[in-house]
């Protein structure tokens, strides 16, 4: 079945990785037993320390093949050149369990007669990111049939040093996606990956143990997996303007490609650079000459002024670059010398800061390389408001970028794939691109993440273990998210252990109150600054989060609870969906009776009541603790008019919105983007962590309206598992038009709507084939088939 999926997904990916080579599929042997190539590495030198290698294998085809598959991998990371030409880089972030590895099929770049293999390999030792899980420096590269074996991984291959990457000083700080490089050209062996280049010098490698596939080994280094996602796009892409310069004068002409900038000797200049928007790609700086110099190459998402502060985004004045995110590149006064980073920049702003010796310097150009999974718009929302197109830009924009191999939390700071971060991201990217594949992979990297305990770890894959146990039941939250979002039982069902060992630490944690008591580990919530007093260094958790007692938490198990519920009956545990049912029911009714105060009209974060928030009355609401009790319109009116309470921040807004609709006030959805409409003002091109002063200024969980807009604003939801049928309920709010596109797996699925009169509506809703469901509006309901259907209400 797994198998049958990878071929489902090459066939899938053919076109968005046109930048690279063709994946391909790798034979069916290289799953089930050894592998005949050897991982190999450098002699002589420490396998675990930071280091840079380059490996060669020099070879003679008789023809041009017309299909040249091979199976590649590196640790901790490699960049795989043919001919001189990158065709793929990787592995695809893992860990030792579930190492990845890329197949591909690199015919179009081989040649009759001499071809060369080459790759770079590096491991960043103490300054690896967290995300890197690594064993040791190794590469290793199997031929996917007899014909192309000639080109395994062993003694025939060569190795290099580089010496020119210097060992970083220190991490930059807070920053935990790994330090810049420092390059000597001088000691850089300019064309190594070409077939000109004199490898005669160069070392043969040393082997370091066999390759062998996942299970098929009682003990191992790493257990080798194909890669189930795409290639990252990679799209080159100019700097937008010189901003401001220091002891020299820079036009934009120079961002253009066509005006080099020389730089007398004995000169130290500044160049700060404004891409405009935020960005995530590898940069490249062509010079010629300069010997002795030094160039510095600084990365920010903003400008900051004296006190530390970031302000309106696009004002530069009176501001710094404030970061020591950099890279160093040292030229050696050849012609036409090129850095590009090992691994991609963050970064708006980017400030070349040059100091020259005894030679001018030649500044032939610099542009850069976007990259990013490859996610593809297809879904949009129009309105009337053109605020609202903003947001969404600004949201899909984030979105792009804190996608890659994994999913992140923030491209600049972190690159982990956090739980709370990810189950948004997971929606976003089902509504707005209909790409379910790093989905897939973030479900079931957090599965592989359980700990022996039964939770899950918060964030996955990272080289340091974190648990937040409140994101350990979200993730039940998105394998129920994806179950009604796609039709793919065998994948669902593969969870449901986890699922349960989830839920059964939870079980433990219920004392004789009846809610839950004292816990262990990180009970985060939101990040709530001066709000809630954290336990030290600890932040975001609320009353009883960790001494006992918190109804939001205890209210989110019960939310949890029921979605769970949902999924064992359908998967035949009938005993199990109703003790799940019966222990949910049970927490909201102790929940309620030990914290609702009839005085607020809302519940307090714990039994004492003193302390109260949005936040527990959210997962009251989402939970259906007031259902019976008190009218949830109430509650929620209630809990946005107390000034005295502790507000959601933008993570938690996104439960906020599902309350609005819960309580049946999705009509007042559209006043509460004001968050968003600040960052807008505040020049802002993805979103904001939190409220300023924010540390990241592009967060995963911030992007939610583009969701929202299409799920909530445009009613666009599943109606059964696996997205068989569909409800459409629009909340056009203060909006009078509205058009809409959702990719659904069987096609698109489209609106264009206009209110008519008071509460009247009218327009088109377009269904792809095999897709039936409603469309809902002012208490009608009007049957949909396949197809193009007027709406006159």
């Amino acid at each position: 079945m797994r198998y049958i999926w990878l071929v489902i997904f090459i066939f899938k990916v053919g076109a968005l990785s046109a930048q690279f080579g063709k994946q391909a599929l790798p034979d069916s042997v290289w799953l089930q037993g050894r592998w005949q190539a050897s991982w190999i590495s450098c002699p002589g030198t420490s396998l675990k320390d930071y280091g840079v290698f380059h490996f060669r294998r020099v070879f003679d085809l008789k023809d041009k093949p017309g299909s040249f598959v091979v199976n590649v991998s590196g640790d901790q990371r490699y960049r795989l050149f043919v001919n001189g030409v990158e065709v793929c880089n990787g592995p695809a972030r893992g860990d030792l369990a579930n190492w990845r590895f890329e197949t591909i099929d690199i015919a179009e770049h081989l040649t009759e007669g001499k071809n060369v293999l080459a790759a770079v390999v590096w491991n960043f030792g103490e300054f690896t990111p967290l995300a890197q899980m690594s064993h040791q420096t190794a590469f290793i590269l199997q031929g996917n049939t007899a014909s192309e074996q000639i080109v395994n991984t062993g003694n025939n291959w060569k190795v290099y040093k580089n010496e020119a990457y210097q060992v970083p000083s220190k991490r930059p700080t807070r920053s935990v996606v790994g330090a810049g490089d420092e390059v000597d050209a001088a000691l850089y062996p300019f064309g190594w990956e070409g077939t000109t280049f004199d490898d005669s010098t160069w070392l043969k490698p040393r082997s370091v143990g066999a390759g062998f596939p996942r299970g098929k080994f009682p003990q191992w280094d790493r257990m080798l997996v194909p890669r189930n996602i795409p290639f990252m796009e990679h799209r080159f892409q100019r700097i937008a303007e010189v901003e401001r310069t220091e002891n020299i004068v820079v036009s934009n002409d120079f961002l253009s490609g066509k005006s080099p900038v020389q730089i007398p000797a004995h000169q130290k200049v500044k160049i700060l650079l404004d891409n405009v928007v935020l960005t995530t790609a590898y940069p490249v700086l062509k010079v010629s000459g300069g010997k002795g110099a030094k160039i510095t190459i600084g990365y920010a998402e903003a400008l900051v002024d004296q006190e530390g502060n970031k302000g309106n985004r696009n004002d530069v004045q009176g501001k710094v670059m404030d970061s020591d995110y950099h890279d160093i590149f040292k030229p050696d006064g050849g012609d036409d010398r090129v850095f590009q980073p090992l691994w991609y920049r963050t970064y708006r702003y980017m400030e070349l800061r040059i100091e020259t010796a005894d030679s001018p310097l030649m500044l032939n150009d610099i542009h850069a390389y976007f990259r990013a999974y490859p996610l593809e718009e297809k879904g949009y929302f129009r309105s009337d408001n053109p605020t609202l197109s903003s947001i969404w830009d600004m949201g899909w924009r984030t979105a792009r970028l804190c996608a890659g191999e994994i999913y992140y939390d923030c491209p600049y700071y972190e690159q982990l794939q956090y739980l709370g971060d990810t189950r948004i991201q997971a929606l976003i990217s089902l509504y707005v691109s209909g790409d379910d594949r790093l989905v897939r992979n973030a479900i079931e990297q957090f599965r592989h993440s359980l700990l022996p305990d039964g939770l899950t770890q918060s964030r996955y894959p990272s080289s340091q273990p974190q648990v937040i146990p409140t994101f350990s039941l979200f993730w039940v939250a998105m394998i129920h998210d994806f179950w009604m979002h796609r039709d793919d039982e065998s994948f669902v069902k593969e969870q449901l252990g986890g699922v349960k060992n989830v839920l059964a630490w939870y079980e433990r944690q219920v004392d004789h109150t009846g809610i839950l008591g004292p816990m262990d580990w990180w009970n985060f919530v939101d990040w709530s600054f001066g709000k809630w007093n954290p336990v030290k260094p600890l932040g975001g958790v609320p009353p009883g989060g960790m001494d006992g007692h918190s109804a939001i938490i205890s209210l989110q198990y019960a939310y949890t609870l029921q979605m769970a519920a949902q999924l064992f009956r359908n998967f035949g545990e009938p005993e199990l969906a109703a003790k799940y049912e019966n222990q949910a029911k049970s927490l909201m009714e102790k929940t309620y009776a030990l914290c609702w105060s009839a005085e607020k009209g809302l519940l307090a974060d714990t039994p004492a009541k003193i302390a109260f928030s949005q936040h527990a009355n959210i997962m009251g609401l989402l939970a259906g603790a007031f259902d019976n009790r008190q009218q949830p319109q109430q509650v929620m009116k209630n809990l946005l008019a107390a000034q005295d309470i502790v507000s959601s921040t933008y993570y938690f807004r996104f439960y906020l919105h599902r309350a609005l609709e819960k309580a049946g006030m999705s009509e007042d959805y559209l006043q509460h983007l004001y968050p968003w409409e600040e960052m807008l003002k505040n020049g802002l091109t993805t979103c904001a962590e939190r409220p300023e002063p924010t540390r990241s200024d592009c967060h995963a969980w911030s992007a939610a309206p583009n969701y929202d807009f299409l799920s909530l604003v445009s009613g666009i939801k599943p109606a059964s598992p696996g997205f068989k049928t569909v409800r459409i309920a629009p909340h056009l709010g203060t909006l009078t038009h509205i058009e809409a596109s959702m990719p659904h797996p069987y096609g698109a699925i489209k609106m264009n709507l206009k209110r008519k009169g008071k509460k009247g509506v009218s327009g088109t809703i377009e269904l792809p084939d095999n897709l039936s469901g409603v469309f809902e509006w002012e208490g009608k309901t009007i049957h949909l088939t396949p197809g193009i259907r007027k709406i006159e209400i």
